[in-house]
């Protein structure tokens, strides 16, 4: 005898199935929405944090130039003549970082600070910092760097500015005494007497600037130090240009870098001797040939050297690349075609 089913019988185990599904469906949404927080709380552990100072909003690393300019490298012209003339005119803020006491590498503490400042000053964005400082990494702070342009010299040809420059001063701040004034002992006398002013633990400075921050970075000699700095240069550096060089150096920059350096050329090559060449030495006396060949064979001088190199041929083969005999730039070498599916 079949049993007889009521229809409020029927409703029910309606029911009951659409409160089964629901309740399937409800989970199923809770579990794809707890997976989906997990994940997000686990990546955001690799992400920049914003502070109670909202560090790191509104941060574009495109906007941001530093330049840590390694000292006698021709980036005081570089600076007043260029940045500062085109700040207000290509509409971006020029700001000079000061290291106190002369020091240029940042301790860890100095450099999260620092990276808090230009991740979180919008304010100033597009900014140009500039200063004497190594190279400071944001990504160990986990942030993207900004574009890091420089600066190098042959190191023999800085040192020697340098030396002369703390004896005779220049034709920039006119009248200021300077540290080894009254002191007129030439380079090739220095040598011979072995003093401290020429000691080539001095010409080590290149290469601390761009390997940055790590212990082993001011250790005079390092090779693991002169590694690193071809690394960064390489990696982390849009452009490094050389001081024989600063006008090809100013161009390249007009190009890649439009919206910091939109006319720069023209307005350094109308500018007159003096703010063209800011910072020039007032006198100054090329070494004898017995001086040249202690320095070239001191391994001081060979490993700064290399690294000037390195950094020259960086710059000469980009050179090669974007300009023509007549010394304009070739044009645009590439375009876009096959267009899927085609764009309204």
């Amino acid at each position: 005898m079949r049993r007889r089913v009521w229809p409020w019988q029927c409703a029910m185990s309606l029911i009951r199935f659409n409160a089964l599904i629901s309740l399937a469906i409800f989970f199923a949404l809770w579990f794809i929405y707890f997976h989906y927080r997990l994940e997000n709380l686990q990546s955001s552990q690799y992400l920049p944090q914003a502070g109670a100072d909202g560090a790191g909003r509104g941060y574009n690393p495109r906007k941001v130039i530093i330049y840590n300019r390694v000292p006698k490298t021709g980036s005081t012209t570089f600076t007043n003549a260029v940045a500062y003339d085109l700040c207000k005119k290509n509409g971006f803020h020029s700001i000079h970082l000061n290291m106190t006491k002369n020091r240029y590498a940042m301790n860890v503490i100095d450099q999260r600070s620092f990276v808090d400042n230009v991740t979180s000053w919008t304010e100033v964005i597009p900014a140009f910092y500039h200063g004497h400082v190594a190279f400071v990494d944001f990504t160990k702070f986990g942030y993207q760097n900004p574009i890091y342009v420089n600066m190098v010299r042959e190191p023999l040809d800085r040192l020697l500015s340098h030396y002369y420059f703390l004896r005779y001063g220049d034709n920039y701040r006119i009248g200021l005494r300077r540290s080894r004034a009254g002191n007129n002992e030439t380079f090739d006398e220095c040598i011979e007497k072995k003093k401290k002013d020429c000691d080539m633990k001095m010409m080590w400075l290149q290469i601390p600037y761009f390997c940055g921050t790590h212990s082993f970075c001011s250790e005079v000699g390092s090779k693991q130090a002169l590694e690193e700095a071809k690394y960064n240069l390489l990696n982390h550096y849009l452009l490094v240009g050389t001081t024989d060089r600063l006008a090809d150096f100013i161009a390249l920059l007009e190009q890649v870098l439009p919206d910091f350096f939109h006319g720069a050329l023209d307005h350094y090559n109308s500018l007159d001797e003096n703010r063209a060449h800011l910072r020039y030495t007032k006198k100054k006396i090329p070494p004898s040939a017995q001086t040249l060949e202690i320095v070239k064979n001191n391994p001081i001088y060979q490993m700064e050297r290399e690294f000037f190199d390195f950094a020259k041929n960086q710059f000469e083969e980009q050179w090669s690349r974007v300009a023509q005999k007549d010394g304009s730039f070739v044009p645009k070498q590439f375009h876009y075609e096959k267009i899927r599916p085609p764009v309204e």
